[in-house]
């Protein structure tokens, strides 16, 4: 059986009275996307560097594909590769004259250089932005070419570290694109991130992590069923019986409920902790209560919870995300 992509027990990382990392077990498989989930200063890009062989623990082990990362630093480097929070190429230079120096840094001979540049920046379409200073790029296209940059040579471990903050919404997807294509041929990926939707999409499985240590652990399917809960939409005909509505499913679900810009919307959580009724029943019995009342629905759902409520469940306090550029 192969070792783990990452093995970590009992990481922990001191930076004078703060303890950033306090004690963190994780267990990756090889050629999967693993998230790490959490809020600004939680640890996560404290953990990164350490299994990058930036950062040297302070206690417990960390394993990159069964070499430990600090008695064996060199072959743990020469098999991973990371892309920063922050672009790392150099803005002066062209996107080709990047990928080349790169490349030759790396040991490609001058031909094989240009050949290897030529095709990642096919790959990621920056062809036509190819002779252009990076400086000129947008954010998406800096984010593209410094992922290129981290795969000149494929490395069997890419740590991404918020690949996509800052990103607009077509950007974080060509980003998403990429990464899977990165998976596809092999290569697994650590995932750091803030953005829900993008650990819920990308990742396999999800370390929920807060105050340096790892409280959830699992798919993202399997977190969204842990807190017990479900979100229900509600769609009304008449807007001027939402009050009413509002109400009853309080009322009935034992819950807040939240009213949206659409004047005929409402969400809230069913199953909510406390209650001895499974979330099926509860959403059954608020819509039996409208019903009752004469309120009509135009249109009623049961969903699972999103990882912000998932979050919240397990912190008492939401994700802070940024809205993207």
């Amino acid at each position: 059986m192969s070792a783990p992509a990452i093995e970590t027990n009992g990481l922990v990382k001191t930076f004078k009275d703060n303890r950033a990392v306090d004690g963190v077990d994780l267990t990756v498989p090889p050629g999967t996307v693993y998230g790490l989930l959490g809020p600004n200063g939680a640890g996560k890009t404290t953990v990164v560097r350490m299994l990058a062989t930036l950062l040297r623990p302070d206690g417990g082990e960390a394993r990159v594909f069964g070499h430990d990362v600090v008695r064996e630093a060199d072959t743990v480097r020469s098999r991973v590769s990371l892309t920063g929070q922050y672009a790392s190429v150099d803005e002066d230079l062209t996107g080709t004259e990047n990928l080349v120096l790169l490349a030759r840094l790396l040991g490609h001979g001058k031909r094989a250089a240009r050949d290897r540049a030529a095709q990642l920046l096919e790959a990621f379409g920056l062809t036509e932005a190819a002779a252009r200073q990076v400086k000129k790029y947008s954010g998406g296209m800096r984010r593209r070419i410094d992922i290129a940059a981290s795969i000149l040579n494929t490395p069997d471990l890419l740590f991404l570290d918020e690949p996509t903050t800052g990103l607009d919404p077509r950007s974080r997807n060509q980003v998403w694109d990429i990464i899977r294509v990165v998976v596809a041929h092999g290569t697994t990926v650590l995932l750091t991130t803030q953005y829900l939707d993008e650990a819920d999409r990308l990742a396999g499985r999800i370390a929920v992590i807060d105050h340096g240590r790892v409280i959830a652990e699992g798919t993202p399917g399997s977190l969204k069923a842990s807190i017990g809960s479900g979100t229900v939409h509600v769609r009304l005909r008449d807007g001027a019986q939402r009050p009413e509505a509002v109400r009853l499913l309080a009322a009935v679900l034992g819950t807040d409920v939240q009213t949206e810009a659409d004047p005929v919307a409402l969400t809230a959580r069913a199953g909510v902790e406390g209650s001895d009724r499974g979330a099926a029943e509860q959403a059954s019995r608020a819509l039996a209560a409208l019903a009752e009342a004469g309120i009509v629905v135009d249109d009623f759902s049961l969903g699972q919870p999103s990882l912000d409520e998932v979050f919240l469940a397990l912190t008492d306090r939401p994700i802070p995300e940024e809205v993207p550029a």
